[in-house]
């Protein structure tokens, strides 16, 4: 690759073009500046990052010492807690205090709803998800199995729409209940002195109604508010719905995805200067507000782009607008992972979390700049989602990073607000003084079972083998996470002011089960929550229609702490070990076919996230987070003799087998049998046999590396 000296830093060519041709003209910064700042944040704050991963290592030591010397003894709970606080790993809580975080928007602060997550590398996955701000009802009862049904195939069924108008009417009338009548008995929807009438009687709650377009008499659309969330009705006698409508009710569109995260981590597989530069320009597409995509569907070719606000007429006849787009996070990767994109003085790379902090914060500032038209903050802010955290100390470490940034940039001090995942250990037993280290700036912290199982088994790796993955998940330590996560945010302030999030649903082709299940997450005090696709956001949406969640948040508040550490620090080590070497292998054959199928795409295609058939031809969204957990797992039972290496061999070529007849539609899959030597089932075999040795179990290194070798040849 070709390079340029910047500063003191070797740029990858296609990077320092990206950068100066496309990035820096229109923000204000000079090219001098730019690279002169990124140069001391990359010296500087470069071995202060080694500094934290060499801690975390030094921590798993002491922590596996500790296991071994106990080795066929029983857990003894309080030495183990008295331990983890000696060697600091377990720090005290301190006093109460609230953040402070300022200039927060609405969708943050203020307004409940499911969020999105989507590889910023997909420019019609990212336009998907900033326009999922708002999703047809309709379409997502029609297309999906949330009636009960599988969707159907061939042409319009009209006795299915029938019941998708009859299911959408019983939502309205749950949502927004009229005085005297149903909204499916509707006729006429009016616009009467600022108040709206259905066959001339009103709504309970008059307060619901927020604006309509067209004329008050016979308006196009009915614009409604349930719990911060926004419904249009949309009128229309010319539409095939609308046209068999009594009421001439064409569609239910409900804001649906919120917020929507911009991943440059976890769902993207990102190497070099190339991958990043393909990263950053869709980003910096959607703050210019630019991004463009030419998208074939259905025979024809048509420009998708973001959509534009939408415009009403309020009830005291102004003019009123609501967002067209959700609020767009970024999430950069976390403190673990270099990049040869840029290299430093002494040839060594540049971590690619420090690289992030200056490169999406220039983009996003283009954003800033805005003061009329097509913006993502109204109130002036950038939102980093910061993952794979350790702990406080990690924490203010990436809050000092963001405070240079802003310097270096000329943002005001704590323009950069901080989504702080919680999802390593070392931070869920000390997520108050996580979010205090960054109380200036916190947005939100969010759960994630998957990287915090992972987590779990690792650092637990000497205690013992750990139960199944399904058992896993009904231990307490899982609630527990859950519940205090919820708890500590609120005692530190979070309400009305940040969001309390929860995990992905990772079957996107199950809405039914999703809508009976996921309601939970708003009930649990979560005013947002993760899912897989647009279609899903809208359903998901309906949950908080029917739950208040800032009432829920307000009631546990009132209560007090439903959990505490020494719940979490129960290890989910197998109680019993009484499995039979066919259930073993169903495990182990489980765990494979899930990496197997994940990482071939990774490693052969460049693609970071996917939807991967399981075991049982069930899709699920796979991504670096459920690839650790299963190789940590095998790395486990591997380690504690619960299964040999040739058996784990045996299974993976096996389920190479499976992984290769799921994917013999794809054109661009390269099989890895018969002969088991290539690149991607090496790699997917490196997870397993080396988990043990992976810094915290991360899947990133032995990913990269194969990857660029890979790319290489």
């Amino acid at each position: 690759m070709a390079r340029v000296e910047r500063e003191g830093l070797q740029v990858d060519t296609v990077l320092q073009e990206f950068i100066e041709e496309q990035a820096l003209p229109g923000t204000g910064v000079s090219t001098e500046a730019f690279w002169k700042g990124l140069s001391e944040l990359a010296h500087d704050y470069g071995p202060r990052n080694q500094a934290l991963l060499d801690r975390r290592a030094d921590l798993q030591r002491q922590i596996d010492e500790w296991h071994k010397m106990r080795a066929n003894q029983p857990h003894d709970h309080e030495a183990y807690k008295a331990f983890l606080e000696q060697i600091g790993y377990l720090l005290p809580e301190g006093d109460a205090f609230e953040i402070e975080t300022a200039n927060t928007d609405p969708e943050i602060a203020r307004v409940p709803g499911p969020q999105l997550v989507v590889p910023i590398t997909n420019a019609r996955y990212a336009l998907n998800a900033a326009n999922a701000r708002w999703g047809s009802l309709y379409d997502g009862f029609y297309g999906t199995d949330a009636m009960g049904s599988a969707a159907p195939t061939g042409g319009y069924d009209r006795g299915r729409g029938a019941r998708v108008v009859a299911r959408a009417r019983v939502f309205l009338d749950e949502a927004f209940p009229l005085q005297g009548t149903s909204h499916a008995d509707a006729r006429r929807y009016y616009v009467d002195k600022g108040a709206l009438l259905v066959d001339d009687l009103p709504l309970m709650q008059p307060e619901k109604f927020v604006g309509y377009r067209g004329h008050p008499k016979a308006p196009d659309a009915v614009v409604l508010r349930n719990n911060g969330l926004h419904v249009e009705l949309v009128f229309d006698r010319t539409h095939p719905i609308g046209s068999r409508d009594q009421c001439g009710l064409a569609d239910v569109r409900l804001e649906s995805a919120i917020s929507a995260i911009m991943d440059c981590e976890d769902s993207v597989a990102c190497v070099d200067a190339e991958d990043k530069a393909l990263a950053y320009g869709n980003w910096l597409g959607l703050m210019k507000g630019d991004l463009t995509e030419q998208v074939e569907k259905g025979g024809q070719s048509f420009t998708r782009a973001l959509n534009a606000d939408l415009a009403y007429t309020a009830p005291d006849g102004n003019p009123i607008s609501l967002k067209g787009r959700a609020l767009m996070l970024v999430r950069n990767v976390g403190h673990l992972m270099t990049n040869p994109a840029i290299l430093l003085r002494d040839g060594t790379e540049i971590f690619e979390g420090l690289m992030d902090a200056m490169v999406t914060t220039l983009i996003a500032m283009h954003d800033l700049k805005k003061t009329e038209g097509m913006r993502n903050s109204t109130n002036g802010s950038v939102y980093v989602v910061k993952p794979k955290m350790h702990g406080p100390d990690e924490v203010a470490f990436a809050d000092e990073t963001f405070t240079f940034v802003e310097k270096v940039l000329g943002l005001p001090q704590y323009t950069v607000k901080l989504g702080i995942m919680d999802e390593e250990r070392r931070t869920s037993v000390n997520l108050k003084q996580c979010i205090r280290a960054a109380k200036h700036r916190v947005a939100f912290v969010n759960t994630g079972f998957l990287d915090r199982t992972g987590d779990e088994i690792h650092t637990s790796m000497e205690a013992g083998p750990f139960s199944r993955k399904d058992f896993i998940k009904r231990k307490a330590w899982i609630s527990g996470y859950e519940n205090r996560n919820v708890d500590i945010g609120l005692e530190c302030g979070l309400l009305g002011k940040a969001q309390i999030g929860k995990g992905m649903w990772a079957m996107p082709d199950q809405m039914a089960a999703m809508l009976e299940q996921k309601i939970e997450h708003p009930k649990s005090g979560a005013n947002c929550a993760w899912v897989p696709s647009p279609t899903a956001a809208t359903l998901h949406a309906l949950h908080y229609h029917r739950v208040d969640v800032f009432a829920v948040q307000a009631k546990l508040l009132a209560g007090g702490r439903r959990a505490h550490v020494d719940q979490i620090l129960d290890i989910p080590m197998a109680s019993f070990r009484k499995w039979s070497k066919e259930q073993i292998l169903r495990e182990v054959e489980n765990n494979a076919q899930g990496i197997l199928g994940y990482v071939v795409r990774w490693i052969d295609q460049g693609v970071g996230c996917s939807k991967v058939p399981d075991i049982n031809d069930v899709g699920l969204m796979e991504d670096r987070a459920t690839c650790r957990i299963s190789a940590q797992h095998i790395a486990n039972w591997l380690h504690h003799g619960v299964v040999s290496r040739d058996e784990v061999m045996g299974v993976m070529r096996k389920m190479a087998e499976v992984v290769d007849g799921q994917n013999a539609g794809d054109v661009a899959y390269h099989a890895m049998a018969p002969g088991f030597d290539g690149i991607a089932f090496q790699a997917a075999c490196d997870l397993v046999f080396e988990g043990r040795e992976q810094p915290s179990g991360y899947t990133e290194p032995v990913l990269h590396r194969r990857r660029l070798e890979l790319k290489a040849a």
